[in-house]
């Protein structure tokens, strides 16, 4: 108990102020969700555990036995042909108690015009982003787990590169007989090795706290996670933008206090079929226009199907009208594929 309590102390007594929330901000694509559960879950959730190893790329204290040998491959479409793969896998190692991941980003901007400073054309280049990450986990006493990641980061945008280190440290509560669970999670404290050309810039550096509940008489189930909570503040306003499009706050505090929550529910439909709902204040607030309606902008939705050895998962986030990212995923168990089983 006093290796937990330990992180925990660590994780509070990082300096919060030291990494920048909003500003110059480098890496911001670390942001995004690699699995379609928890984009549905509103992008983002520290406490929910299942079976399924997606979920471990954000949490590493997700990481567990039952998810060994597991590969999930997801594809997201962004809007201009952005597009977004990834791949995480896990594998538990008996002799050490520690259960091992791996998760790989790759982003494609697709083909993008490059011209000179009047404006003329001499051709294309493809800027890409991509993250190369490294997990490990273990299970301390009956209820408690811990893990840690480190992620290699690089942005190469034609001839401007940029590279980094980041860690993530995270702590898991799970109460099995309750369907209860709540994790601490410190996500990207690191730093820039080589930038764009000017001064090194902070990374998304981001302190996140969730809980989550299954219902004991109900196929239903809660997550709620704060996030941001090493700084209060989160509102940009551009006042003359928002009087030209109409888009007036009426409660500023109130919506400050949300920006920092995202809600999920998920439904368990049949042991085999589960769906989730989520809502993201703040991405609803960033995202709002005012006069033109903003519909069900910040909500989003997913759905995994289980079959033997094989998962499918779908995901579909609402940014504004008629703009939304779609993600599916296939979750394979590779047990089956490996008679040697765990070594």
């Amino acid at each position: 108990m006093r290796f937990i309590g330990l992180i925990i102390l660590i994780l509070f007594w990082i300096p919060c102020n030291s990494q920048s929330i909003r500003g110059r901000v480098a890496f911001n694509f670390l942001k995004l969700s690699a699995d379609p559960m928890l984009t549905g879950a509103g992008g983002i959730n520290t406490s929910y555990v299942t079976n399924e190893v997606g979920l471990t790329a954000n949490n590493p204290s997700l990481l567990h036995p039952a998810v060994n040998a597991q590969l999930l491959v997801s594809f997201s479409s962004f809007l201009k042909g952005v597009k977004s793969y990834n791949a995480t896998g896990a594998y538990y190692n008996r002799k050490t108690n520690t259960t091992f991941g791996g998760h790989i980003n790759f982003i494609d901007y697709g083909s993008i015009t490059q011209t000179d400073a009047s404006g003329v054309s001499y051709g294309y280049f493809r800027p890409i982003d991509f993250v190369i990450q490294f997990e490990a986990a273990r299970t301390y006493l009956e209820n408690w787990s811990y893990g840690v990641s480190l992620k290699m980061i690089n942005s190469i945008y034609n001839q401007y590169k940029a590279s980094g280190i980041a860690f993530d440290v995270g702590v898991l509560y799970k109460d099995s007989l309750h369907n209860f669970s709540a994790s601490l999670l410190a996500k990207n404290m690191g730093f820039q090795i080589e930038n764009f050309g000017g001064e090194n810039e902070d990374l998304p550096f981001d302190i996140q706290v969730g809980i989550s509940k299954r219902l004991q008489n109900a196929p239903l189930g809660i997550s709620l996670t704060a996030y941001h909570i090493n700084k209060f503040n989160l509102t940009y306003k551009d006042t003359l933008f928002n009087m030209e499009n109409g888009n007036l706050e009426k409660h500023p505090a109130l919506n400050n206090i949300l920006n920092h929550f995202v809600i999920a529910g998920h439904i368990y439909l049949s042991k085999n079929l589960e769906a989730v709902v989520g809502y993201n204040h703040l991405r609803r607030m960033e995202l709002n226009t005012g006069l033109s309606g903003n519909g069900l902008n910040g909500f989003s939705t997913g759905l995994k199907i289980t079959f033997q050895n094989l998962q499918v998962l779908y995901a579909r986030s609402v940014y504004q009208r008629n703009v939304t990212l779609n993600q599916i995923g296939i979750n394979l168990g590779m047990n089956s594929f490996f008679s040697s089983g765990n070594l």
